[in-house]
C-alpha cells in the first residue's frame, strides 16, 4: 500500500544517525516486546501479516513512534482484532474468567528455539517463471490499497533481470491470509538515472528483488 513506510526516495527525513557501541535495546521494555511478537507470530501470525498492520498506523504516529513502540502497537491491535484479547483484558491486565489458555504453555526451555527459528519464504512448488535472465521488464504501475513489496519510486521504471532466485510465496497475498500464490522472485537491475532521474550518478545501479506479479515487458 501506499504509505509513510515506503519512504525510499522520499526527502526531509534526514541522515541517518549511527550510533556507536549500540546496545540491542535502548529500555527494557522493548525486550519483552520484542519476544512477545516473535512468540505470537510463531503461533499466530506471518510476517507479511504483521508488516501490514505497521503499515496501517497512522503517518504521525508512524513518524513519532520509536521502533520498538511500532512494534508494541501492532503486537495490541494484532491481539485485539484477531480476539486473542479483549479490550477489558488488556486495560486490566488479568485474564477474564474461563478465558482459554495457550497449549501448550511456553516455557524457558522452548525459547532458544523460538528464537533461532526462522521460516523459510521459499517453496518447491512447480511455478514456471515469466521472465528469463537478461530480459528488459517494467516495474508494474499499481497502487494497491493492501501489503506489497513494491516500492513506490520503481513503478513504471525499466530494468533487467539479473537473477532468478526461484519460487517464494506472494507477500501481497500472504499478508491478508489469502493464501501463498508461490511465484518466481527475481534480481531487476535498474539504472540509478531511470529511477532518479539524469542528476543521478550514471554508473550506480540499484538492484531490487521482485515477484513476478510486479513486473511486465518492456
Amino acid at each position: 500500500m501506499n504509505g509513510v513506510h515506503d519512504m525510499g526516495g522520499m526527502h526531509g527525513m534526514g541522515p541517518i544517525q549511527h550510533e556507536e557501541h549500540e546496545p540491542v535495546f535502548h529500555e527494557w521494555w522493548e525486550g519483552r516486546a520484542y519476544a512477545l511478537t516473535r512468540l505470537v507470530r510463531g503461533q499466530t501470525y506471518n510476517l507479511d501479516n504483521s508488516r501490514h498492520l505497521l503499515e496501517l498506523l497512522p503517518p504521525a504516529d508512524y513518524l513519532r513512534m520509536s521502533y520498538y513502540e511500532r512494534w508494541l502497537t501492532r503486537l495490541v491491535a494484532q491481539l485485539l482484532k484477531n480476539g486473542v484479547i479483549t479490550r477489558e483484558e488488556l486495560e486490566s491486565g488479568t485474564p477474564a474468567s474461563g478465558a482459554a489458555k495457550a497449549t501448550p504453555a511456553v516455557t524457558a526451555a522452548m525459547v532458544p528455539a523460538l528464537v533461532t527459528r526462522r521460516n523459510s519464504a521459499r517453496r518447491d512448488a512447480q511455478v514456471r517463471p515469466r521472465f528469463r535472465v537478461g530480459q528488459r521488464v517494467r516495474a508494474r504501475n499499481i497502487h494497491p490499497t493492501g501489503h506489497t513489496r513494491l516500492p513506490r519510486y520503481a513503478r513504471g521504471k525499466q530494468g533487467v533481470i539479473a537473477i532468478d532466485h526461484g519460487v517464494f510465496l506472494f507477500p501481497d497475498t500472504n499478508a491478508h491470509l489469502l493464501g501463498e500464490k508461490p511465484q518466481h522472485v527475481y534480481s531487476v537491475r535498474f539504472a540509478a538515472r531511470e529511477l532518479w532521474g539524469p542528476q543521478a550518478s550514471p554508473r550506480d545501479f540499484v538492484h531490487i528483488d521482485m515477484w513476478d506479479d510486479y513486473l511486465e515487458r518492456a
